[in-house]
């Protein structure tokens, strides 16, 4: 089982131009999707989410898009938040938030000193997030603190330091490319992607996920020879490397 899965959910809007429907209809159903696999990841015991919601790119969309977005995530942070923290969920929004409004940004800190004291699961909403962005962020950050730029001093310095690198990323849609999503956290996560649009996305399809996850050897440069097998009744250390 992986620690950490991420999944770049693609195909809201597909899915609602299939069925005649504006396409924020198809974001809409995917708030249902997100709810459903948050539901499914506490089920299964995965410590850490991490979901592509909005890219920096996502701006150049059309403008009744962008705000109906906008909107939908006001309202689901109103209705969401409270039964997430309920359940043991706390949450991170990774992201630039120098372009939001004041509205959604005091809505995403809302949200995250609420649920700060859960560890049943990380849920790390990015929005307006970019991973060449989030490279750039924590090279600006080191470079103003003079500190020297090194491969452990960035990664401490990215949007999701809190976090350990994801183990699985899954990608809905059946598009093939992972879209500017955790570029420096990727360097050795595992892929999946699948035809099912982001909407239709449910326990099923992310079992499919874990059962192909399971079946792949992670070697991380090493030769299949040097893996050493886990001891009898081992267990990996779950939570956040620090906060």
């Amino acid at each position: 089982m992986p620690h950490h899965v991420a999944i770049v959910m693609d195909g809201n809007g597909r899915w609602a131009q299939k069925r005649h429907l504006p396409r924020v209809a198809g974001h809409k159903q995917g708030v249902d999707a997100l709810r459903g696999t948050v539901r499914a990841c506490l089920d299964r015991g995965i410590p850490v989410l991490t979901v592509f919601a909005f890219s920096s790119e996502n701006w150049n969309r059309p403008v009744e898009e962008v705000s109906g977005l906008m909107e939908l995530l006001a309202l689901a942070l109103s209705r969401e938040v409270p039964k997430l923290s309920e359940s043991g969920v706390r949450l991170f929004f990774p992201g630039d938030r120098a372009g939001l409004s004041k509205r959604v940004v005091q809505g995403l800190q809302a949200a995250e000193d609420k649920t700060a004291q859960n560890q049943r699961l990380v849920l790390n909403v990015c929005f307006n997030y970019g991973g060449r962005w989030d490279i750039a962020q924590a090279a600006r950050r080191l470079a103003a603190a003079g500190q020297e730029i090194t491969e452990q001093s960035l990664a401490e310095n990215t949007a999701l330091a809190h976090v350990g690198d994801p183990d699985l990323m899954i990608r809905t849609g059946g598009e093939m490319r992972i879209s500017n999503f955790l570029l420096w956290q990727a360097a050795y996560t595992e892929l999946f992607f699948t035809p099912c649009l982001w909407p239709d996305f449910d326990a099923a399809e992310l079992d499919r996920a874990l059962a192909d996850f399971a079946s792949r050897e992670r070697r991380f440069g090493k030769t299949s020879g040097q893996l050493e097998k886990p001891a009898p009744g081992a267990a990996s250390v779950g939570g956040l490397q620090h906060a």
